[in-house]
């Protein structure tokens, strides 16, 4: 289903990767590995069609992502490394307004169980800065809640902040995800935490 096809980044003048391929089909995890200014996120975002490769394809179900448009961004989740909320929302203000860029629509109820059951009960009308970084991110992942019909998710660092708690939690979200048949590329540091999901390809940079 995704597929990279001779991958070359470079940034700034410098190489970051080259030639790079790989694929992973229907249920498969993507584990990116790298040094901090190996090109991970760079990579991410080329998987998203937010950033051009230098040279080489990405293709999603056989096309580019840039030649699927719309389709595309219906098929995707793309979480970056920051949690990326508006301080004066609340938490469920902020996971509400994220599905409808996103294009997903949601409801009261929804995006109110969706922050329960990442740990926010009795938070969810809390202004976001009033949360901890662990719980900022908590209210970002909060939308794999809402996307168990995607088939594509792209999270770079998602276990930052997260404590043990909730990283299990994450973990069984993405291991629900691959049982469905999805894709799932994602960085991490976290190695224990990805140790236990199943059906792993890796890419190393």
């Amino acid at each position: 289903m995704l597929e990279l096809r001779a991958l070359t980044c470079e940034r700034g003048g410098r190489m970051l990767f080259s030639e790079l391929n790989c694929r992973a089909i229907e249920g498969q995890l993507l584990r990116v590995q790298g040094a901090n200014g190996s090109g991970k996120t760079s990579l991410l975002r080329m998987v998203c069609g937010l950033l051009p490769p230098t040279q080489g394809q990405v293709l999603w179900r056989g096309q580019t992502p840039a030649k699927q448009a719309e389709e595309f961004n219906r098929q995707l989740v793309y979480l970056g490394h920051a949690a990326a909320l508006k301080d004066d929302l609340s938490a469920q203000e902020n996971l509400h307004i994220a599905c409808l860029l996103a294009g997903l629509a949601v409801t009261q109820s929804q995006t109110r169980l969706a922050l329960q059951q990442a740990g926010l009960a009795g938070r969810e009308r809390m202004p976001a800065r009033q949360l901890s970084q662990g719980q900022r991110r908590r209210v970002a992942l909060a939308r794999l809640v809402l996307a168990t019909d995607v088939p594509l998710w792209v999270l770079d660092e998602p276990f930052n902040a997260l404590d043990a708690i909730a990283t299990e939690w994450l973990c069984g979200l993405i291991a629900a995800q691959l049982v469905r048949g999805g894709v799932v590329v994602l960085t991490s540091h976290q190695a224990l935490a990805l140790d236990q999901l199943p059906r792993q390809v890796a890419v190393s940079l």
